[in-house]
């Protein structure tokens, strides 16, 4: 059932990004009059792939297995970039990876350590399906409380569409979330037999009409490293520069680390932001309702 589901989606994605181009795109000519689909029409993809119009038809019903070589001429033809490529070809099972036996997950203890010895330096650890498994106190008053909100429902995807606090955090909210949407959808991909995640993504789309939006638009993105605006409420404005390290021993497990420039005044707010926290300045975050909260704790693993 999963391998129908991911031929339907790898075929379902092929059509949308078949939508995107236009003739121009992929080097032919315009017709006179007007066209009746947004986008390339199936027999230009196939001539362009060199396959025939019905092989490439079947491939977007989700009715036939396809091949390395074929998936690269598709990926070429439709001008993919490699986070896409990569996505297109998870979806075919090459290679294929299938979802965790293990349903928790928790931090490995190097990576804990670490946490607890970057005091002026927000930093987390995240895990399949983005899911938020440990902390340090920075983190959690730059962000949110993650000790206030169980751990099931630890996931960054989630805390970022359903938290008010989240949502005024980030100075492009939108950006942000439309970019862990296209995340999580890698993720979907390489997990489609976890159900956490596929009831995290029918959860949210329920809920949110934009992460509905942006999750039927297909897009798909892999970065690990970046710059976010910040307007927070304690330490004003910051702007981080944000990179993302995978674990040697367990490549699911990936710390995330917001850092600025020495000197800089994000630099200088980041350490009087710590020393808020560690409760020489007022000691005070914000659950998961937006509330004022006292905790004492760095961190917590499912």
């Amino acid at each position: 059932m999963a391998g129908d589901t991911k031929m339907n989606e790898l075929g379902t994605f092929l059509k949308t990004r078949r939508g995107e181009l236009t003739p121009r795109d992929a080097g032919l000519l315009e017709g006179a009059g007007a066209r009746r689909v947004a986008g390339l029409r199936r027999e230009e993809v196939a001539r362009l792939a060199s396959i025939s119009t019905d092989y490439y038809t079947r491939i977007e019903q989700g009715r036939i297995r396809v091949s390395a070589p074929v998936l690269n001429t598709l990926a070429d033809v439709l001008k993919m970039d490699e986070d896409q490529r990569r996505y297109l070809f998870s979806l075919a099972g090459k290679p294929s990876r299938r979802a965790p036996r293990r349903t928790t997950q928790k931090a490995q203890p190097q990576l804990q350590r670490l946490l607890d010895d970057l005091p002026t330096t927000p930093a987390i650890v995240m895990g399949r399906r983005m899911d938020v498994l440990a902390w340090n106190r920075l983190a959690a008053a730059m962000m949110v409380d993650f000790a206030q909100i169980p751990a099931k429902q630890r996931n960054y995807v989630r805390i970022l569409f359903t938290h008010p606090v989240m949502r005024a955090l980030y100075a492009d909210w939108e950006s942000v979330a439309q970019t862990a949407v296209a995340q999580l959808r890698m993720e979907a991909a390489k997990y489609p037999d976890d159900p956490r995640l596929t009831a995290l993504v029918g959860e949210l789309s329920v809920q949110d009409p934009q992460f509905r939006q942006w999750w039927a638009a297909r897009a798909v993105k892999s970065l690990t490293t970046g710059t976010k605006t910040l307007n927070h409420r304690v330490a004003g404005e910051l702007v981080l520069d944000w990179d993302t390290l995978v674990e040697a021993h367990d490549a699911e497990q990936q710390l995330v680390v917001w850092t600025a420039p020495p000197e800089s005044p994000t630099y200088e707010a980041l350490r009087f932001l710590a020393s808020w926290a560690a409760g020489d300045e007022e000691d005070v975050y914000l659950d998961h309702g937006g509330h004022e909260t006292h905790p004492h704790k760095k961190e917590y693993a499912e």
